[in-house]
């Protein structure tokens, strides 16, 4: 089982937001996900990114790989 933390899109058309989501890489974007560690609003100004910092390093301990817009924002939140 290929798993990530990548993001989940929310919100209405034109105005999303996102959860950051540990899923299995065969699920859907919007899909089922394992667990759910933050959210990030690219709408506000400044945008808005809350992760969880202890289960994502426990999750990328446990094998999961981030996305590359995921580890971005890890690097902006200093996690990584």
């Amino acid at each position: 089982m290929a798993v990530k933390i990548r993001l989940r899109r929310m919100g209405a058309k034109k105005a999303p937001f996102y959860r950051v989501v540990v899923a299995d890489s065969r699920f859907p974007r919007d899909g089922r996900s394992i667990e759910e560690i933050g959210y990030y609003d690219p709408t506000k100004e400044p945008s808005v990114i809350s992760i969880d910092a202890d289960k994502a390093k426990d999750w990328m301990k446990k094998g999961a790989q981030p996305t590359d817009t995921v580890k971005n924002l890890l690097k902006k939140e200093g996690i990584l």
